[in-house]
């Protein structure tokens, strides 16, 4: 009886407004940190992320309100996607610079060393 006493009435209910908010704050806190990170592109990166993801100090703060809100998982998932994509966007980018005629090489005539 004891046990029943400081059980949950409904354990099977979900609480969706809570998950609904801490999801927000999740997404909130990502999305200034990945501002940041577009923000001070410039600058070198010094810190380390999950992933191997590189940013610089002035995204520190950001990143540990990133990290308080959202799961461990889910940073890790965000960071690989944001890689990704970057990497993606930096090939599309290189592609750009590559159309065009193909610069192949002169030829070269040689001339025989008398000997």
């Amino acid at each position: 009886m004891a046990v029943e006493a400081y059980a949950p009435r409904n354990s099977d209910q979900i609480h969706t407004d809570v998950l609904y908010n801490s999801r927000l704050a999740c997404y909130k806190a990502r999305d200034a940190f990945y501002a940041c990170l577009e923000k001070e592109s410039g600058k070198k990166p010094s810190e380390i992320g999950s992933v191997g993801l590189l940013y610089p100090i002035e995204c520190k703060s950001s990143r540990k309100e990133f990290e308080k809100n959202c799961r461990a998982s889910w940073v890790k998932h965000f960071d690989r996607q944001y890689c990704k994509n970057k990497r993606t966007q930096r090939l599309l980018d290189d592609k750009d610079a590559r159309r065009g005629p193909l610069s192949l090489p002169q030829s070269y005539t040689f001339k025989p060393t008398s000997s």
